[in-house]
């Protein structure tokens, strides 16, 4: 799948709970979901500066395409790591770079999370961004 498609996915499955807390509910079990980051990954070059937790961040390059892990010691923030991991893992570097971000805000979650958790949101996409111009530049040469 693109990442347009992945995105309008998430946008759809948003749109079916009414109420914010369920939307938390939603998050926190895809937190859950997500796969345990290796423990050797969990450095400190690997965390996300500007989040309130710690939320560690890992790429590797892998047949052209990223892979991510990823992993946070809050729940709620490790469902948002892992709504990114599934945007944005195991796609291409340049695709990364030019993807949009705003089904962020059509799900309405930079407006429902707390001002320190929305910085870390926004802190996670430049990393993840960060990751793509490095892999890109690997490819390159």
């Amino acid at each position: 799948m693109t990442i347009k498609e992945i995105q309008e996915e998430i946008i759809d499955e948003f749109s079916m709970f009414d109420d914010w807390m369920d939307r938390y509910e939603y998050l926190i079990e895809l937190g859950k979901s997500l796969p345990i980051i290796d423990d050797q990954f969990k450095l400190d070059e690997n965390l996300i500066k500007g989040c309130q937790s710690k939320v560690w961040l890992y790429s590797e390059l892998e047949n052209d395409t990223i892979k991510f892990s990823a992993d946070s010691d809050a729940i709620l923030t490790k469902g948002i790591a892992a709504l990114l991991l599934r945007v944005y893992s195991g796609q291409k570097p340049g695709d990364i770079l030019t993807a949009e971000t705003s089904f962020i805000d059509e799900v309405g979650l930079k407006e429902h999370l707390s001002p320190t958790r929305a910085n870390g949101l926004v802190s996670m996409i430049k990393q993840i961004k960060m990751y793509a111009i490095v892999q890109q530049t690997r490819l390159a040469n």
